[in-house]
């Protein structure tokens, strides 16, 4: 895979810390840099899968679901009880 270069500008208090958890992490800046910014993005992703899933399933259940339901926990109501 190809290596871009990038500038990215950032308060001094902020680049300390990079250093020090680089230093830390016994990493490059650089590679941390590239490990947050990897998992700032899976985070992203998974937030928007969670959303796409959240709208698919949104006002669910649907009746019949409720009705299929209903019945299971009947159905176990009276297993539980004894009565089958």
């Amino acid at each position: 895979m190809r290596n871009v270069k990038t500038a990215i500008s950032m308060n001094k208090t902020l680049f300390d810390q990079v250093n020090r958890l680089a230093d830390e992490l016994n990493v490059s800046r650089s590679r941390l840099f590239v490990m947050a910014v990897e998992e700032f993005i899976q985070r992203y992703e998974n937030q928007a899968l969670l959303h796409q899933i959240n709208r698919a399933y949104d006002g669910m259940p649907l009746a019949d679901e409720e009705r299929v339901q209903r019945k299971m926990r009947n159905h176990h109501r009276n297993l539980v009880e004894g009565e089958w």
